[in-house]
């Protein structure tokens, strides 16, 4: 299997440090407690970086954003997600039905590759739009594939739902694609193809 520890990603030519794209905030939840764990789980690693493809994808949604929604910045909230991370994340929710909202260690998530990001839109005063849910809400609530019938039922708001239109357009039109779950994932490509042929982070 072709990997690479977190350790010695730094000056590798396949990733590029979130602190050179232009034009995003970051706030990476799991190096804080603010997070479904309640405590920081990327100390004393740096994962404020990403696959240099996703890392060119995330400049097109920044591109696309200042033309459409001028103000409105991107906030990441994850991007390299280290093999042995996801393993800590997988081991707190076992025997839960939770553990469905992430991707077994085992076969690797796409946030371990450096392909995948977990997202939100702040506006022009800084504050993150309304989607609803917080950021890893593992209720149906998060779920992109329910969005008609919350709004039906009046759960969801019109206003909301199209904050998550936006995020969606902005980041679809980078080549990210969303999952069924969780409105803030994108992954960059396609996942089958990202584990193929892809450096694991460990």
């Amino acid at each position: 299997m072709n990997t690479i520890a977190s350790e010695d990603i730094a000056g590798h030519p396949e990733f590029r440090h979130l602190s050179t794209i232009a034009g995003i905030a970051v706030d990476l939840r799991y190096a804080t407690p603010n997070n479904f764990v309640g405590r920081d789980l990327y100390s004393p690693y740096d994962c404020a970086w990403l696959h240099r493809d996703a890392a060119f994808a995330l400049e097109r949604v920044v591109a696309w954003l200042k033309d459409r929604r001028p103000g409105c910045t991107p906030l990441v909230l994850d991007a390299l997600r280290p093999q042995r991370v996801q393993q800590q994340l997988w081991d707190a929710l076992a025997g839960t039905d939770l553990q469905m909202y992430l991707a077994n260690p085992q076969r690797g998530s796409i946030h371990s590759f450096g392909m995948a990001l977990d997202i939100t839109i702040l506006d022009e005063d800084g504050r993150e739009l309304d989607m609803g849910t917080g950021f890893d809400d593992m209720t149906e609530l998060s779920h992109p594939a329910l969005e008609a019938r919350f709004l039906a039922r009046g759960e969801l708001s019109a206003a909301q739902t199209a904050n998550r239109q936006l995020l969606r357009d902005a980041m679809f039109q980078a080549g990210f694609v969303g999952i069924n779950t969780e409105w803030w994932h994108f992954d960059c490509g396609d996942r089958n193809l990202v584990r193929q042929t892809f450096r694991r982070v460990l």
